[in-house]
């Protein structure tokens, strides 16, 4: 057997053991390598080999190269040495990252290079001379602290160049496990910086952290065939099963909290490193200068502590006070004061007293500083002390392309949108905790909204609010989605729509809680939950409500503008582009909706809404739409296939069917199509919803569907959420009625559904 194969097959021996994972992998694999190594390099004299990087660390997986440095004295055949090694690992499809260096060489390479640099603290003797080891070992070491000023700046420009291209582990539906912020690297870097003598070494708990990452990455790495580290979602349940857990949801809830403990922890380190380098201030005074900022809460050396006279056993809302003054300073709680408040702060009494639930609002309304430092509170444990649901909710997945956050981050960010928003409202306080605690139920069983109603009465009970403040806040959590859901999938023209919202809202006071809660939600969700298509909308549909409210008629829009109606009046096929409004008027016929979508369609337009109207014999249907790759199409290309489509001589279902097929989609989405009805909506017609993958030509194919099944689509809604469509159709029949017929709905159910399957 040659040495690759024989490295080859003990690699495989390791990979196919059965059980071994995490911990044992990592050490099965570097026993595996170090043997053959030291097999190869025999007693040759002067030289070393020494193992770099992960490998140094004994940390490889199973797609990880084998990171190695011959260091030699002066050898002049050293050259036919590393052959001897290198050709094997390269025929046993081992991937490589080798150099061959003298002591000063590597240190010169070391002090120019910071990748080099990083590999060289993580040196591991593997075979040959010990004492060369150790010889570069001590030089690398003495440079890397003699050279700390300026190599510690250039490592947390890494770390920060790092989140700005991988994002942050904790929040990514498919995290990548080493450069993602909260990942392995920035373990490696912490390292680092305690190897320059500024800050501590990762302590445990981070340590634990990157364990259970280097075990999902060595799962990972095992289960593909061009291994990488970024944990993709079809991979998550089988690296899940791996190691023990049924519930992908369960692994990514510690792969979260994992990257969180390791990112708070970096944060800190970057902290020591900068406050180490700071040029030294000469003081007027002896000791450390200590700035009051509320009972019992002083600011030092750039940090919140505790006072002298402080005692958390005694003050049970000195913890409070803590994180507002904190959050509203815009500074970091000092370790030491965290510490010392989860080892002796004393519970709250229930109901909270007025001074804690002032301090808990003051928290919430600080703005983005409130992030940081409700995640300290959270890291030791003391944000759940304060509010015990959030144990149900901490690191819990979206599983959703809109979401940017898991829940409790999206919780927090809700929060810091909504100070932005308290000078609209009158009850801040109320706006505040509404955005803590909207979404609260997503970490219990059932539909998410029905469970935070459930917990509104006891978490609001133990704040100390008000039976009628309560009756509020039950509103918000119950209502949170009512507005955008509203103004986007129904008719605002509608009475039935702005009656039923006024009916559930009930008075003006939570109207406008209402409107703040909705936008500070949809921002902290991400860019595509908001807009000022959508902001236009539900600030029309809040007005609407208002009026309604005050015992006035809502206002009404004018269906048709000057323009639209000049064009109607002309009695000729056009086609009007204003902005986002495209409107299209046409003698009227069946049809002309589905039709005008499939052109749109065509264009690669997205549609967001859909009004029809007629004016005498003309049709006038109004669009408001975006570009789906963000450059308007071609207009005049447009009114010709209008032109062609009005006549039937455009193909439409087949070009859109291979304009599909031209896209990369999965040949069928992972959750089937869904068709509802609602028949409290509008008076005057029936509204059938459809929620579905999104797909080119979708729309087209529903309205096409639609008017088969002899419906007439009075108007239309659409909401695109990431990659999924909610669009809510008001129809009639040819008679002009609702449909009411449950065999004839549940027909038009599965031709509609079928219209959701993607071209083949």
């Amino acid at each position: 057997m040659t040495p690759a194969d024989a490295l080859r097959a003990e690699r495989r021996a390791a990979l196919d053991e059965p059980g071994l994972t995490g911990a044992g992998l990592r050490q099965a694999l570097t026993d595996v390598a170090d043997y053959w190594l030291s097999e190869q390099v025999g007693d040759e004299h002067d030289v070393a080999l020494i193992a770099v990087g992960g490998y140094g660390r004994r940390e490889p997986a199973p797609g990880s190269d084998l990171d190695l440095v011959l260091v030699h004295r002066s050898r002049a055949d050293v050259k036919q040495v590393a052959d001897r090694l290198w050709y094997p690992i390269w025929d046993a499809g081992v991937g490589l990252d080798h150099s061959v260096r003298t002591v000063p060489e590597a240190v010169a390479v070391a002090r120019e290079d910071l990748k080099a640099a990083l590999g060289l603290l993580d040196a591991r003797h593997v075979a040959g001379d010990a004492a060369l080891t150790e010889e570069l070992r001590a030089a690398v070491l003495v440079a890397w602290r003699r050279d700390a000023r300026k190599r510690l700046p250039d490592l947390m420009a890494a770390a920060r160049e790092r989140t700005e291209k991988y994002g942050e582990l904790a929040f990514l539906l498919e995290p990548d496990l080493k450069e993602s912020r909260g990942g392995l690297r920035d373990v490696h870097a912490m390292t680092a910086a305690a190897a320059a003598w500024v800050t501590d070494a990762p302590n445990e708990r981070v340590r634990d952290a990157a364990a259970l990452l280097l075990d999902v990455r060595g799962e990972l790495h095992r289960r593909l065939s061009r291994p990488n580290d970024r944990l993709v979602l079809q991979e998550q349940a089988p690296v899940a099963v791996a190691l023990g857990r049924d519930d992908p949801d369960d692994l990514m809830r510690d792969v979260y909290a994992a990257g969180r403990t390791i990112a708070f922890a970096a944060d800190e380190t970057w902290r020591r490193v900068e406050s180490a380098h700071r040029p030294a201030r000469r003081w007027r005074q002896r000791g450390p200068q200590r700035r009051p900022l509320t009972d019992g809460v002083v600011e030092q050396d750039g940090e919140v502590v505790l006072a002298r006279d402080a005692d958390p056993t005694q003050d049970p809302v000195l913890l409070l006070r803590v994180a507002a003054a904190a959050a509203q300073e815009d500074l970091p709680i000092a370790p030491h004061t965290i510490d010392r408040l989860a080892a002796e702060a004393a519970p709250l009494p229930e109901p909270w007293p007025a001074a804690a639930r002032d301090a808990f609002v003051a928290l919430l309304g600080a703005g983005p500083a409130t992030v940081g430092v409700i995640e300290a509170l959270d890291q030791a444990e003391l944000f759940v002390r304060l509010m015990p649901e959030w144990e149900q909710v901490r690191c819990k997945p979206q599983r959703n392309a809109v979401h940017r956050f898991t829940v409790d981050r999206h919780l927090v960010e809700t929060a810091v949108e909504a100070a932005s928003l308290t000078r609209r409202v009158s009850r801040p306080d109320l706006l505040l905790l509404g955005a803590l605690l909207h979404d609260i139920g997503k970490g219990w069983p059932g539909d998410h909204t029905d469970a935070g109603v459930a917990l509104m009465p006891t978490v609001a009970s133990r704040l100390g609010l008000s039976d009628r403040d309560i009756e509020v806040l039950v509103t918000l959590v119950r209502y949170h989605l009512l507005l955008p859901d509203s103004a986007t999938r129904r008719d605002l023209d509608d009475p039935v729509t702005v009656r039923a919202v006024a009916e559930a809202v009930g008075d003006r006071r939570t109207l406008e809680l209402l409107h703040a809660l909705t936008e500070a939600d949809a921002l902290a969700t991400g860019p595509a939950a908001w807009g000022d298509w959508k902001a236009g909308l539900v600030a029309d549909l809040v007005g609407r409500v208002a009026a309604v409210l005050e015992g006035e008629p809502p206002p009404v829009a004018d269906s048709l503008d000057e323009q639209q109606q000049a064009l109607a009046r002309a009695g000729e096929l056009a086609v009007d582009v204003a902005g986002d409004r495209v409107t299209l008027v046409a003698p009227d016929r069946p049809g002309l909706l589905w039709r005008w979508a499939g052109v749109l369609a065509l264009h690669r337009l997205t549609i967001r809404s859909a009004n029809a109207t007629s004016v005498g014999d003309m049709a006038v249907t109004v669009f408001e739409v975006s570009p789906r790759f963000g450059s308007a199409p071609d207009w005049g290309a447009v009114r010709a296939d209008v032109r062609r489509a009005y006549d039937d001589a455009l193909p439409l279902a087949a070009h859109l069917a291979e304009r599909e097929r031209a896209y990369a989609r999965p040949a069928a989405p992972a959750v089937p199509a869904r068709v509802l009805w609602f028949d409290d909506a509008s008076d005057v017609a029936s509204v059938v919803e459809v929620r579905a993958h999104d797909a080119l030509g979708l729309l087209h194919r529903l309205t096409r569907t639609l008017a088969d099944a002899g419906l007439d689509v009075r108007s239309a809604r659409m909401s695109t959420l990431g990659a999924e469509v909610v669009d809510a159709f008001y129809v009639v029949d040819a008679s002009g009625e609702p449909v009411t017929d449950q065999a004839r709905r549940q027909a038009i159910e599965q031709a509609l559904i079928t219209a959701c399957r993607p071209a083949r």
